[in-house]
């Protein structure tokens, strides 16, 4: 696996691979689903140009030896917090390192920006996740954050809400 820091030219596969990551029947063959939760996209490529217009901030990429998109996550770096969001592991690859590859090196990116703390959101009934990054080091802080109204990012078919959680980042 190698780490690649995602360009406007690479919006076009990033979005394929977050949607299918995240919803619609593909995202059934992966662990990490919110096609129960959720109707509609999980992003658009605008969505993703935006994103990537941000200062301080970038969409990181593992890629296979042939380049292929493994997955992907967000940083974004801003004063001591580097936030984390969006990671997306082809459904089919799952469960093979590649998560947590993206998780050490967004937590490196944020280190490397001055950052003593990284910040993620997670969906609160999303307890395969939330214990899945409980393993990687993250802890509840007992905040919440409400969930995206825009339908750019999905539609919800129950009430949700963000859960914050978060690591301190030491330094090697």
């Amino acid at each position: 696996m190698k780490l690649a820091t995602a360009t406007p030219s690479d919006v076009p596969r990033l979005a394929r691979l977050v949607n299918r990551a995240y919803r619609g029947d593909s995202s059934r063959q992966g662990w990490t689903t919110e096609a129960h939760l959720l109707d509609g996209q999980r992003i658009d490529e605008e969505g993703l140009r935006e994103m990537l217009a941000v200062p301080g901030a970038a969409i990181l990429m593992c890629l296979d030896e042939n380049d292929e998109l493994l997955g992907s996550f967000y940083a974004h770096a801003t004063g001591e917090k580097v936030y984390l969001g969006m990671l997306a592991v082809e459904p089919q690859g799952q469960a093979r390192g590649v998560g947590k590859f993206l998780i050490r090196a967004a937590e490196d990116y944020g280190r490397q920006h001055s950052c003593t703390v990284s910040k993620m959101t997670v969906i609160s009934v999303r307890a395969e996740l939330i214990a899945y990054y409980e393993r990687q080091g993250y802890r509840q802080t007992g905040a919440t954050e409400p969930f995206p109204t825009d339908p750019r990012f999905g539609i919800p078919r129950q009430p949700l809400t963000l859960l914050v959680l978060e690591k301190p980042l030491t330094y090697a």
